[in-house]
């Protein structure tokens, strides 16, 4: 555990803003962290170029699982980070669920695949490959074989992600998909929960979620006990967690500046700050 939050911030997985000055996401609101859990595949570099590599693949659906599988084999035999990382999860899964009870692995497109398909391998399972169009591929736990969807009627299946948040992917794509198939997923494990009701929604329809990381204040007295972050910082957090609009407000309003500044800053900044202006986001 310990070596996974140190690999999250070792990669910039988790990176946590600097003092006074938090992160604008997309959304046009602020906050203390930014999470890319897909950089455990070694580093952003690294990240990027699989990303990169599946897009550039994906025309050809049938193909692109084996391909996959065969580039994340290869890191796994040659970054220490990733190796630590795959392995820790398959800990984690034996640890919590009968892995004899387990018929397939599935992963959906596209950041699962970091980890869905190497682990699919190493349990001995084979995987399905889930895509946003709720197309699926099926294959043997050494991606030489296509299957029968058919084999899969009545089979269960644990879902393998980077992430959850809200559980919107599963709820949207890749429950309904295995359902197609007359299977269903019994559990689901990730490598970091968001802690932001994915977990209840998923429980909402019997699938058993499991994370090996939560984003909560046992991590970040964590990462302070562990020097990877200052008290300062570990405040932010802890309210940012308990009620992040009404932390977020607070800041602003002691930090007028931010505001001001942001508008003032590059395109995409200012854009995200005059969208959270325009939209009063804060109630300021």
């Amino acid at each position: 555990m310990s070596n996974l939050v140190s690999y999250l911030f070792e990669t910039n997985a988790l990176k946590i803003c600097p003092d006074n000055n938090p992160f604008w996401y997309t959304s046009g609101k602020i906050g203390p962290y930014y999470i890319n859990t897909h950089f455990l595949y070694g580093s952003q570099q690294d990240a990027v170029e699989l990303l990169n590599f599946i897009d550039y693949e994906k025309g050809n659906t049938e193909d692109l699982p084996k391909k996959v599988f065969e580039k994340t084999f290869e890191h796994y035999n040659q970054n220490e980070i990733y190796k630590n990382v795959i392995d820790e999860m398959i800990k984690f899964i034996k640890e919590n669920i009968n892995v004899d009870e387990i018929d397939y692995i599935s992963g959906g497109e596209r950041r699962d695949w970091f980890f869905s398909n190497i682990i699919a391998n190493k349990l001995s399972k084979p995987h399905i490959t889930i895509y946003k169009d709720l197309s699926i591929v099926v294959n043997d736990s050494n991606f030489e074989i296509g299957i029968n969807k058919l084999e899969v009627k009545n089979a269960k299946v644990l879902h393998v992600a980077d992430l959850i948040t809200e559980a919107s992917s599963y709820l949207r794509a890749w429950i309904p998909a295995i359902k197609s198939l007359g299977a269903e997923i019994v559990w689901s494990t990730v490598v970091v929960d968001r802690m932001q009701g994915g977990k209840e929604k998923l429980e909402k329809e019997n699938v058993k979620s499991l994370s090996i990381i939560n984003i909560d204040e046992s991590l970040f007295q964590k990462a302070l006990d562990m020097n990877i972050i200052n008290g300062n910082q570990y405040e932010l957090l802890k309210n940012f967690y308990e009620n992040p609009d009404e932390t977020m407000r607070k800041f602003l309003i002691s930090h007028p500046e931010f505001l001001k500044n942001a508008l003032a800053s590059d395109e995409k900044t200012a854009a995200r700050a005059k969208l959270c202006i325009d939209n009063n986001l804060y109630n300021l």
